[in-house]
């Protein structure tokens, strides 16, 4: 029997979060095209078909097989009042059995960073991992000179924990990121860096 899956919505204050959707190809070549310079410097290097439709179209594929398996949730963040592409966040490498966690992964358009989305969007993801997914660890990383990630990433409850040597490929150099958590149950207090 096809049992037919409720699709996916996370609202916040000014946003709704939801998986992908083919449709949203021309918004969001459009916002990843003039976010390049910005984006870039923290980011993988972008494939030679980066921006291509079919490109797109397995990243639809893709984020709507991972939600379904429960192995990754990879939403476009949406602003509410007008439907704008903001972005995206990804929970992924969900690990089940004794882990409960995940990993996390943003991006916002240089014309909608610095107005609290990804803040709102990280905090709606983490309330939705904790209370509906089950899951204990939320982990992410960020290159050490990335301000306003780390920023972001502290605003929003979560904790330094370390570096990771030669953690991930960015811009095309393997590089040493800062390691963050935010735990449901924390009992660790501040956790500042010098």
């Amino acid at each position: 029997m096809l049992r037919l899956r409720r699709k996916l919505r996370i609202e916040t204050e000014r946003m709704t979060l939801r998986l992908p959707l083919h449709s949203d190809f021309g918004p969001w070549t459009d916002l990843r095209r003039s976010s390049k310079a910005f984006l870039q410097p923290w980011e993988p290097s972008w494939s030679d078909d980066h921006l291509s439709r079919r490109a797109f179209t397995n990243r639809v594929y893709w984020a709507t097989r991972a939600e379904a398996n429960g192995t990754a949730l990879p939403v476009f963040l949406t602003r509410r009042t007008d439907g704008a592409l903001l972005g995206a966040i990804t929970l992924d490498n969900i690990r089940r059995g004794p882990a409960q966690a995940g990993t996390l992964g943003y991006w916002v358009g240089q014309h909608h960073a610095r107005h609290g989305y990804m803040r709102e969007a990280i905090q709606a993801i983490v309330h939705h991992a904790f209370n509906v997914m089950d899951l204990s660890r939320i982990e992410a990383a960020c290159l050490p000179e990335n301000a306003a990630s780390r920023g972001v990433l502290e605003k929003s409850g979560f904790k330094y924990e370390g570096v990771a040597q030669s953690y991930l490929q960015i811009n095309g150099r393997w590089r040493n990121h800062v390691l963050y958590a935010n735990l449901r149950n924390d009992r660790r207090g501040r956790t500042d860096v010098g």
